[in-house]
């Protein structure tokens, strides 16, 4: 709120509702995530990728699209879908805020039938099966883009 108070030069802070807030923490949050793997990925090149291309006359937007970036998302595309599960199961936090989520109703369903335990295990394997079938698939991915040596 007062940064936003600050750069709008208003007399009063901003109002931000949960939602927002929200917003902007996971994107801040994954942001750094997100790139740290990009930077990791693009490290992960050789320097003699670069190098080659400098030396076929390249400039240095073209080195990174055609040759180094193509390479970097190649190694950086498990992990960052990795990533994406995680901030998948993140997003149940919300729920602190009272933003409604599906751990939220959830919840709200077994307060009003009095069946705590089974909603709470209905969400967690809801939650468990995205996860673990979408880590297969990112598992089945890696093992497809993979070099064969």
């Amino acid at each position: 709120p007062y940064i936003g108070q600050w750069l709008t030069g208003s007399s009063r802070p901003i109002r931000v509702g949960a939602f927002t807030s929200s917003l902007v923490t996971f994107v801040m949050f994954e942001a750094a995530y997100f790139s740290e793997i990009m930077r990791a990925g693009i490290q992960s090149i050789s320097k003699g990728q670069p190098a080659a291309a400098q030396a076929l006359g390249l400039t240095y937007s073209q080195t990174m699209r055609y040759v180094v970036l193509p390479q970097a998302f190649r190694n950086m595309l498990p992990v960052l879908l990795t990533q994406t599960i995680v901030l998948f199961q993140d997003t149940s936090l919300v729920y602190v805020l009272s933003i409604p989520d599906f751990l939220g109703a959830a919840s709200k369903v077994a307060q009003r039938d009095g069946r705590l335990v089974e909603m709470y295990l209905f969400a967690a394997v809801v939650y468990f099966s995205i996860s673990f079938i979408t880590s297969l698939g990112i598992r089945r991915l890696q093992t497809r883009i993979s070099f064969v040596h």
